[in-house]
């Protein structure tokens, strides 16, 4: 009898599989294994031999020789905050994978971003998800009518590589990856099989025809990339769209990025226009504080822009046995950490006490500077008592209780004093005038909040 070349592959991290399980033992995910036929294992040593026989010694020059892209002809997208996360713009023949929550406007920016190089250069915008009538109504309010943005509806891989093998486009976005089908697998969409084998079709022909390409990806439910980890490896770009899809802050950090740096981040408001970038987004996150007790001013950073932003605090008794935390925008914890730091290294005691955190305006700090506010906040609550209006606060704090030093403290003074503030809270190490230096916790907490 002729053997069955079947295999079992996880929707989630791409694991094989010989037999079905319900578990996938790799990522943990329940019903996630898919049989597909397994090509390649039916005849794999004369696979092997045929592509020995087949092969040719490659043509290859001196890396002198070698062209390099003109790095003046890049596409700006109209954001130069944006710009400056790519490297400069959009680079020819680049792809670039833009993921994020759904609502939280990656459509709309790139429908802007289209508009704007639309202006100079011909654009293709390829949608698998929504009809023309929808994207014709989005176009409309944003303005993006022209006549070198075009449109198409296609779910076909094999018709888009050809469309952009073609040369006619400076631009092409893709929406999204997870609709596309090639006609070769016989799989559903947004299996491991058809995302792989998808994006590996469009990026050759995308570095064929020199053409830059967008391809939107989704995510899953925990805010990763949905589909298999390769996806992130062919791209040359990774964009990473996060914020709050009803409101506050969106932020567009380049996750990976072949062409620039992957410290740098966007920050955008959605308005009745569409997305726009905030100048100065320390003065609106400020605008509305009013300075309470659980109420301390964090100088942070997003990507290399230095932000002030409201830590909030509220401690109330528990009225269960179990004292509950809840953090937002904070890691839940990193939160947890600090209050046994707190309980361990001062004289506070949190156990009968719920604890909740707020980042106003929602952003999600990733900065280890934050801790020295969020245990200041948490004090101050506590004790019922403000810290000075004109005080801002960071620094990362240790096991021991010790205040330790924190990325580019240069760039969070400068931007204190420029809205206004006198003193800095920070650690020792920064020598700086505006600066009032601490060493640990427990001195910081007594000379401050404590009553």
């Amino acid at each position: 009898m002729a053997k069955s070349y079947l295999q079992f592959i996880c929707q989630q991290c791409g694991a094989v599989y010989h037999n079905w399980t319900g578990r996938c033992n790799k990522c943990g995910a329940w019903s996630s294994l898919i049989q597909q036929f397994d090509e390649s294992s039916r005849d794999e040593k004369s696979a092997v031999g045929r592509s020995q026989m087949s092969g040719r010694p490659l043509d290859f020059v001196s890396i002198k020789d070698l062209a390099v892209s003109d790095e003046k002809d890049r596409l700006s997208t109209g954001f130069p905050d944006l710009d400056i996360v790519l490297g400069g713009g959009i680079l020819l023949g680049s792809v670039m994978l833009l993921a994020g929550q759904p609502g939280i406007g990656k459509s709309t920016i790139l429908m802007q971003i289209c508009a704007e190089i639309a202006k100079n250069r011909s654009v293709l915008y390829v949608s698998g998800e929504e009809s023309a009538g929808q994207v014709k109504l989005r176009a409309m309010r944003l303005g993006a009518e022209s006549d070198n943005l075009k449109f198409a509806s296609s779910t076909s891989a094999n018709d888009i590589a050809k469309t952009i093998e073609s040369g006619e486009f400076d631009l092409v976005v893709v929406d999204s990856i997870q609709t596309l089908t090639i006609a070769e697998i016989a799989s559903a969409p947004g299996g491991i099989s058809q995302v792989t084998n998808c994006g590996n079709l469009i990026i050759r022909a995308a570095k064929v025809s020199n053409t830059a390409v967008i391809i939107v990806g989704h995510v899953t439910k925990e805010g990763t990339l949905a589909g298999p980890k390769v996806l992130e490896h062919l791209v040359d770009v990774v964009l990473s769209f996060e914020g709050d899809r009803y409101g506050g802050f969106k932020i567009l950090r380049a996750v990976k990025n072949r062409f620039g740096s992957t410290s740098e981040a966007a920050i955008f408001e959605m308005t009745s226009g569409g997305l726009s970038e905030v100048e100065n987004p320390s003065a609106a996150l400020l605008s509305e504080r009013q300075n309470t007790d659980g109420s301390i001013i964090l100088a942070t950073l997003e990507g290399t822009r230095p932000i002030l932003v409201e830590i909030q605090a509220l401690v109330t008794p528990t009225n269960f046995g179990y004292p509950k935390r809840t953090a937002s925008g904070f890691d839940l914890n990193r939160l947890n950490l600090l209050i046994a730091v707190i309980e361990r290294r001062t004289k506070l005691k949190l156990n009968d006490k719920d604890v909740f955190i707020n980042v106003v305006g929602g952003l999600k700090l990733q900065d280890s500077a934050a801790d020295l506010a969020i245990c200041l906040a948490i004090a101050s609550a506590v004790a019922g008592r403000k810290l000075a209006e004109d005080f801002v606060v960071f620094g990362e704090v240790g096991l021991g209780g010790e205040v330790r030093s924190a990325f580019r403290p240069d760039q969070r003074i400068s931007e204190a004093k420029k809205l206004g503030f006198s003193h800095a809270i920070a650690p020792i190490t920064v020598k700086d005038e505006f600066v009032i230096p601490v060493r640990d916790l427990r001195t910081t907490l007594i000379e401050y909040v404590n009553e």
